[in-house]
């Protein structure tokens, strides 16, 4: 495949930093939201998930497509003296795991270092070539 411009990697390379950025969010925002048992009309908070896709044909970058709501079913926790527990004491708690969380941020963050290495690599190649010039 052919790259159709001399700026593509950069373009491609911004594209990935963005992306796992915005991942990045959406897992904070998981990982903030854990304990939340009311996040709006009297249910736990739901999961969030960032769904990401290519950002044309061929060779191209990536981006967020859009940001969804895991609708895996709440956990229960026996809780009988919170003011939000069911008759038999049952408390409905988000649907974030916490490790799933963690494993889910490292990934996204060795994709934004792999991403930020190639600028980097970039950077130099065009350093050395404008040395070469001199």
């Amino acid at each position: 495949m052919k790259v159709d411009n001399a700026f593509g990697p950069i373009d491609i390379a911004v594209s990935g930093l963005r992306a796992q950025g915005r991942k990045m969010e959406v897992i904070s925002s998981n990982v903030a939201n854990a304990r939340t048992v009311d996040a709006g009309k009297g249910l736990p908070y739901r999961r969030l998930e960032a769904i990401l896709e290519a950002d044309g044909k061929g060779i191209s970058g990536v981006k967020v497509d859009r940001i969804t709501e895991d609708m895996s079913d709440f956990t229960e926790v026996l809780d009988p003296g919170n003011p939000k527990a069911d008759e038999n004491g049952y408390v409905a708690m988000p649907n974030v795991s916490l490790p799933i969380e963690m494993m889910n941020l490292t990934v996204a963050t060795r994709a934004y270092q792999a991403n930020a290495a190639i600028l980097k690599r970039y950077q130099q190649m065009m350093e050395t070539a404008l040395e070469l010039l001199r």
